[in-house]
């Protein structure tokens, strides 16, 4: 019986069942699996944060739904109207396969952008009430997503899809299941490693700078490196969609350039602004005792 990896010389044999469990025609797949763990640790992260910045608790469960909601709203429309739109709007057919994730087809970008305005309702809905705004909620989601973007490309990997070119490097991956017979760069790996160390290198500057940081620091940070790594990148990965193969840089390039550049924005921001990056909470009022009060004192 063949091992489901293989290691031989120079070579890894990638043929693992995206499935972990089949139950008759309900399967778990191993995407699904990580993809619900990066948003379970998101919410313990952002327990800490607010712990920490004494933001109220309440609020982590509308929180969690509001990520989800984008999350999966953005990328799935990311994916059909960034890289298939002719399939997806050209038919009756295609447009009901927009409200059907599990067939596939998530694009990072379209999660960002709708992170970017759920977090903007958030911070509007929430952030006068509890002392933060829109780039206080940036800051600290950026880590937490840091580390979902890790798993969802570990998942990736599980599903044997997004790969990169045909390599002679050692650590090449042939995804049999994919019907691949030449080793291609395990790419989900290069970009899922990437996140990890961005979000263990974000969650350090938060637990012994952040007080000497600025707000914008760290969503500036997260974007200039999630998304400059990510267009390098693409440069060794497979086109996704046949229109890609005569484009000199591919949409998934195109769609990281302006997400770099508000990177660099908002670390403009964050020096020209100097507000601080913990949260601000208002000092009590003192009241001035009562004409009674000093009389009885008295």
């Amino acid at each position: 019986m063949d091992p489901v990896v293989c290691m031989e010389m120079l070579v890894v044999r990638w043929h693992v069942d995206p499935a972990i469990l089949h139950i008759g025609n309900f399967e778990i797949r191993w995407y699904s699996l990580l993809f619900v763990s990066g948003f379970i640790l998101g919410w313990f992260i952002f327990k800490w944060f607010f712990k920490r910045e004494k933001i109220s608790l309440d609020l982590l469960d509308p929180l969690l739904y509001t990520l989800l909601i984008c999350t999966i709203v953005g990328a799935r429309l990311g994916h059909c109207l960034f890289y298939q739109p002719d399939y997806y709007l050209g038919s009756w057919e295609g447009f009901k396969e927009i409200f059907m994730p599990w067939k596939g087809g998530l694009a990072s970008h379209g999660g960002t952008i709708a992170l970017l305005l759920g977090m903007w309702w958030f911070a509007r809905h929430y952030g006068r009430k509890h002392h933060f705004d829109f780039v206080w909620m940036l800051d600290h989601l950026c880590i937490a997503v840091a580390f979902a973007g890790a798993f969802i490309r570990f998942g990736n990997l599980f599903n044997s899809e997004i790969y990169g070119n045909v390599t002679d490097l050692p650590w090449g991956f042939i995804f049999e299941l994919r019907g691949e017979t030449e080793p291609k760069h395990p790419t989900q790996l290069y970009e899922g490693f990437t996140y990890l160390l961005l979000g263990f290198a974000l969650l350090t500057l938060y637990k012994y700078r952040l007080d000497k940081l600025w707000r914008g620091t760290f969503v500036g940070i997260f974007l200039v490196v999630c998304f400059g790594s990510r267009f390098l990148i693409e440069f060794i990965k497979e086109p996704q969609v046949a229109f890609e193969e005569s484009m000199t840089l591919n949409m998934g390039q195109l769609l990281s350039i302006p997400f770099i550049l508000l990177g660099i924005g908002f670390l403009i921001y964050a020096c020209k602004t100097k507000i601080p990056a913990r949260a601000i909470h208002p000092e009590p009022v003192k009241k001035e005792p009562t004409h009674y009060a000093k009389a009885v004192g008295k």
